[in-house]
């Protein structure tokens, strides 16, 4: 009998209130569908009672999950699996430009089971570079699975060796848009910030000294009562660099529980995840040479939760 990987945490303030299949897909990295699974099966305890998905977490409570060993999920194999919602801005011979959907991974990956984009691309018959690990081809950099909006992968060999230079040497235009709670001061100004594994919780990151230098440059675009809309160019590219960098300032992605934004606000927007967007992708096209760039409409639920907040 295989003995299952059982994880165990305290429940963030973040997550105060927050159903269970919702807190435990944010804090483990599961889909909302496969957390709701483990609760019907009797596999989430929460101060060691077991609790059906839509119960709510209580912040402080000792949350106690079993989840399937590595060996028992499935391989990081591509399998090829439509992504609805998904949509390509722009394909050649080199590049494919997808518009990604909250909810959807960059690539597979140990422990998530819901739909990424290379398993898009493969279902919809794109053929992509075989550089890079099997089930991370043609990635060269990724986006959040709660963060929508614009990525690139590469088609060929060349591209994928000239993109992840450029990644690298900070050439790429990379534009976010995000609400955050309060306002900014300065209105405009940049975030000098090293970021590394928070030391307590192995799924987040937090500001620290021995962190990775991290630095994100932001301007207000607009001020309401209780948020502000911001234009965001990250020099570096951190896992949960903006998330985690306006939360150190206390001003945190709206709707963005994991890292302290209030889930009472949260809720009047109508927010099922953090208010943030990659709304341009810029760079020197690996191909022509030619400089391209790319735009990226708010989704629905970003869009709607702006008009929300704009009347407060």
């Amino acid at each position: 009998m295989t003995v299952p990987d059982v994880r165990t945490v305290l429940v963030p303030d973040g997550l105060e209130g927050e159903r269970v299949d919702a807190g435990v897909a944010r804090l483990f990295g599961v889909s909302r569908t496969k957390a709701a699974d483990l609760a019907a099966d009797g596999h989430i305890y929460l101060d060691g009672k077991s609790v059906n998905k839509s119960e709510r977490l209580v912040a402080g409570s000792m949350l106690e999950v079993s989840l399937p060993r590595a060996e028992e999920r499935p391989g990081l194999e591509v399998v090829a699996q439509p992504v609805p919602g998904m949509t390509i801005v722009h394909d050649d011979d080199d590049i494919v430009v997808v518009d990604k959907p909250v909810g959807v991974a960059a690539h597979p990956s140990v422990g998530w089971v819901g739909p990424d984009v290379v398993s898009g691309l493969a279902a919809a018959g794109y053929r992509i570079s075989t550089s890079g690990a099997p089930e991370r081809q043609g990635i060269v950099s990724r986006l959040d699975v709660g963060t929508s909006g614009l990525m690139v992968v590469a088609k060929s060999e060349s591209a994928y060796s000239r993109l992840k230079q450029a990644f690298r040497s900070r050439t790429v235009d990379k534009t976010y848009h995000a609400l955050v709670q309060g306002l900014p001061d300065p209105v405009v100004g940049t975030i000098d910030a090293p970021i590394g594994r928070h030391p307590g919780h192995d799924y987040k990151f937090a500001v620290m000294k021995n962190g990775k230098p991290s630095v994100t440059h932001y301007e207000v675009i607009e001020a309401f009562r209780h948020a502000s809309l911001l234009d965001i160019h990250l020099e570096t590219g951190r896992t949960h660099q903006i998330r985690v960098h306006f939360a150190a300032l206390h001003h945190p992605c709206c709707g963005d529980l994991m890292y302290g934004a209030d889930p009472k606000l949260a809720a009047r927007l109508k927010l099922e995840r953090q208010w943030l967007h990659a709304v341009g992708l810029g760079f020197e096209h690996p191909g022509t040479g030619e400089y391209v760039h790319f735009e990226s409409p708010y989704p629905e639920d970003l869009q709607r939760a702006l008009d929300i907040v704009a009347t407060f």
